[in-house]
């Protein structure tokens, strides 16, 4: 894709995180989400377009956005979204999250996804596969690792099952736990 696919692109990723447990806890209220979760996909990944790594499949029904080794997400362009979406009583903790989820960032060169999903209406039908897998193919030509942070218990053994291994748990007060995992290279 590129940035003239931004926004379906964006789209396809709201509604696929539109339950999902980190995203929900940072914004319960719906219409909270939906204001501050299109930033927040534009903030983590939105150089994905640049880069030639923003994956998707037809009419954007699932997509993968990825950050190549030396390529980074948007910090400030995140802490505006934190500041300005998030409850105040809530940004210790989302502070402190986004401080968990750097130390556990590999300081070696690596491919970075920070979001993948698929429209509800199209879930189940193989297009995480195809995503991963054409992605990884990429990771492994490069001979890089892959890393990310999973948000959602249920798709930890997607991520197992294309080499993840888990690194640890990410969890603060009350806030779910986000488990940060490594595909070694290949």
């Amino acid at each position: 894709m590129t940035s003239a696919d931004e926004d379906a692109a964006a789209q396809t990723i709201v509604l696929a995180f539109a339950a999902d447990p980190m995203a929900r806890w940072t914004w319960p209220q719906a219409h909270q989400y939906l204001a501050a979760m299109p930033r927040m996909v534009r903030a983590f990944a939105s150089k994905a377009y640049s880069s030639g790594s923003a994956y998707c499949t037809d009419g954007y029904a699932g997509v993968a956005l990825w950050l190549p080794p030396g390529v980074n997400s948007d910090e400030e362009g995140l802490g505006a979204v934190i500041d300005s979406t998030v409850e105040k009583s809530l940004r210790p903790e989302t502070d402190a999250l986004f401080e968990q989820m750097a130390a556990y960032h590999p300081t070696e060169p690596h491919w970075y996804l920070p979001l993948i999903g698929a429209d509800p209406a199209h879930q189940g039908e193989g297009l995480g596969e195809v995503l991963m897998t054409y992605a990884l193919a990429r990771c492994d030509r490069d001979h890089a690792p892959a890393y990310l942070e999973s948000s959602n218990p249920r798709n930890i053994p997607f991520y197992e099952r294309h080499g993840f291994e888990r690194l640890g748990a990410i969890q603060v007060g009350l806030s779910p736990t986000l488990v940060p995992m490594l595909r070694p290279a290949r």
